[in-house]
């Protein structure tokens, strides 16, 4: 069965990743300014979330209009820098500037489909009850 991370790869870089060699795929939430390059980017994941740019996972970036991402991946003799721009709809970005998760292929596959990975749910109120006999 071919996962939509593997599309995705094939779509995106016409397989210049392996996807059998990624060993994570990580998403930097909050804003990111994607004029930054591979350099700036890698920076990113090294510097401020201390994690290791060179350990064959896939880093997600979002921008502030949330209708394109860039990838980051090291391939073991360099970097590639994949970048998408939707034409409709935008992603459900995680919105924690100062945080980086982890994912699975489900949950990467969910919000390359518009899904967000957090649960929303709302307070629900109780309805207030009106004595109608005392009202008039």
């Amino acid at each position: 069965m071919v996962t939509s991370l593997m599309l995705f790869l094939r779509r995106c870089s016409m397989m210049l990743i392996d996807p059998s060699k990624i060993n994570q795929v990580y998403i930097v939430c909050g804003k990111t300014d994607l004029r930054r390059g591979i350099d700036g980017l890698a920076a990113v994941v090294q510097e401020q979330f201390e994690l290791d740019p060179y350990n064959q996972a896939l880093y997600l970036f979002c921008g502030t209009r949330k209708d394109r991402f860039k990838a980051l991946y090291w391939d073991g003799d360099g970097f590639l820098l994949l970048y998408k721009r939707l034409e409709n709809g935008r992603l459900q970005w995680p919105t924690n500037q100062n945080a980086v998760r982890r994912l699975n292929f489900r949950q990467f596959k969910l919000l390359l489909s518009g899904w967000s990975l957090d649960a929303t749910v709302h307070k629900v109120r109780t309805p207030r009850h009106v004595n109608v006999a005392t009202e008039r």
